[in-house]
């Protein structure tokens, strides 16, 4: 059964404002590392990686950040992930230049003609649903809407994966970044690296993302991010279970620390854009003094269409 927008338990007090601030601070991390990393798909660029050397700006972003910013937008506007606003938001914004896989661009074109995003989202993959990394992509900055509430972050995070993929890998996926975000935010201050992931594994469902959150909590000890890739992934499947653990390895490792955070996650390779959109999202979901300023002022705005303010 694919879970319905249900309304929220209580939560304790947190204005709409202030949990809009922490959402758009992670949004504009996650703009960074999906914008920054997907320079380094440009053959040309790979001698800067390897020197972690910036490109020249600006710096456009991906699929990664305009879904992102539907979820921001959402949340804005409803308080909670609504999953009919969520869809349409997706497919009303639906850039096909931004780089979103076939089946994704299908989908929202779909959606925008009339389609029921539930039934199209059961069967994609001869029914089983997308297992793909992009709900975890797009999730971080609604951990940062729920810093007082990591368990809610996981639900509605939950709630939010269903309108595109539904396969249980990527469900779990969000889950666990919108969990990290959450924690990265709280207001007493971020845990300790494997006390973070300690807690994100005990909010994830048992799965395969589940089982690598594991392999990387006792990987956090290992230096070099190549070898810990090689055992957890670094997204070159695209599917969750080969991107999230890497990236959350990678965050919660460099949590005081947006650049050293980015260039450890971007060296390795992969699905560069989605893996440092996760942990910008997840840094940024700190607050603004972790990001980083020039790369912010190289980085694409956001777009004009998101809302200057909370109204739930």
């Amino acid at each position: 059964m694919t879970p319905d927008s249900s309304p929220e338990r209580p939560r304790s007090p947190d204005s709409p404002d202030r949990r809009y601030a922490r959402a758009l601070d992670s949004l504009r991390g996650l703009a960074i590392g999906d914008a920054l990393g997907s320079q380094f798909f440009v053959p040309a660029h790979l001698p800067l990686l390897k020197r972690r050397a910036l490109p020249a700006g600006p710096w456009q972003w991906t699929d990664d950040t305009e879904m992102a910013c539907s979820v921001v937008a959402v949340l804005a506007a409803h308080g909670r992930i609504d999953q009919d606003a969520l869809a349409a938001s997706f497919a009303h914004h639906h850039d096909v230049d931004r780089g979103y896989g076939p089946a994704v661009n299908r989908m929202l074109r779909l959606v925008r003609e009339g389609g029921d995003w539930r039934t199209l989202a059961a069967e994609l993959f001869n029914g089983q649903g997308s297992w793909g990394n992009g709900a975890a992509m797009r999730i971080a900055p609604l951990g940062a809407w729920y810093a007082d509430d990591p368990e809610q972050a996981t639900h509605q995070a939950e709630i939010s994966s269903y309108t595109t993929h539904q396969h249980r890998e990527a469900v779990c996926g969000a889950m666990a970044v919108a969990a990290a975000a959450a924690l990265a935010a709280a207001p007493d201050g971020p845990p300790k690296p494997a006390d973070l992931l300690d807690a994100v594994i005990a909010l994830v469902p048992r799965s395969a993302v589940g089982a690598g959150l594991r392999r990387a909590r006792d990987m956090l000890d290992y230096g070099d991010a190549t070898t810990v890739a090689a055992v957890l992934g670094c997204g070159r499947r695209t599917t969750a279970h080969d991107t999230v653990p890497f990236a959350l390895w990678s965050a919660a490792r460099s949590l005081d620390d947006f650049e050293r955070a980015f260039w450890t996650t971007a060296q390795v390779g992969g699905d560069v854009d989605t893996t440092c959109a996760i942990v910008g999202g997840v840094l940024g979901a700190r607050g603004a003094a972790a990001l980083p300023a020039d790369w912010l002022s190289q980085t694409e705005a956001l777009p004009a269409w998101l809302p200057e303010h909370a109204t739930r």
